[in-house]
């Protein structure tokens, strides 16, 4: 039998595809992103960020033994602690207060994405959770792979940095652990469950697409002005 995580594989290439081609993405690899949709984008990553290390939290106390509750709550330190710091550095460099930072207005895009997990999370269980918060890591380590193929992307003044991190082994191996996971826990389940996960993952992938479009666009509220 096939592991669970190929079946969410195979089914969100359609959306992942669409994701690499995306010109906030490509743009990142071909330094073609405009500057002021970078610093949307890292004001609402940040704010997304904090809520993203929320669920690490909830998974490590709903963690059914010592190893993986450990785990979870490494995963939460280093979103905090690591991958912030990658956001707080470019903001030193873009000219973003910590203040402006932190008190940045969500997006529509960000309050629906975040809102939807925070629920999965709260309601469902260690696989719904898990299934909910994969497709950003999972999606962003192979954007980041596939943008490190890129002649020049490593090395971009901008967002080289960007490209270094999400492209290196060390957050590969987080999402892989977690996909790991996810495969150990769905052994067993039945159809009407392993449906229900493979929802949660397509409908953050969605999400995920929304937030690189809402970025790119600047984008705070659909169809207002201000």
């Amino acid at each position: 039998m096939s592991k669970f995580s190929e079946r969410l594989y195979q089914r969100v290439q359609p959306i992942w595809e669409q994701t690499h081609q995306h010109p906030f993405v490509t743009g990142l690899g071909d330094g073609s992103l405009p500057k002021d949709s970078f610093v949307f984008y890292m004001k609402q990553d940040y704010l997304f960020l904090i809520d993203y290390a929320k669920l690490f939290g909830i998974a490590s106390a709903k963690a059914h033994d010592l190893a993986t509750s450990a785990r979870f709550a490494a995963l939460q330190e280093a979103t905090l602690n690591q991958e912030m710091a990658l956001h707080r550095g470019y903001a030193d460099r873009l000219g973003i207060s910590q203040d402006e930072l932190e008190s940045t207005e969500p997006s529509f895009v960000l309050l629906a994405y975040t809102s939807y997990m925070l629920k999965v999370a709260w309601q469902g269980s260690l696989p719904e959770l898990i299934s909910a918060l994969l497709p950003c890591m999972w999606s962003y380590a192979e954007i980041g792979k596939r943008l490190a193929t890129k002649p020049g992307a490593l090395e971009h003044p901008l967002y080289g940095e960007w490209v270094s991190m999400y492209s290196s082994a060390e957050f590969g191996e987080l999402a892989e652990w977690l996909i790991q996971l996810l495969d150990r826990l769905t052994e067993g389940m039945d159809e009407q469950e392993l449906a229900r996960l493979e929802e949660h993952f397509l409908n953050t992938s969605r999400m995920e697409y929304q937030f690189w479009d809402m970025a790119y666009r600047k984008e705070r509220w659909p169809c207002l002005t201000s």
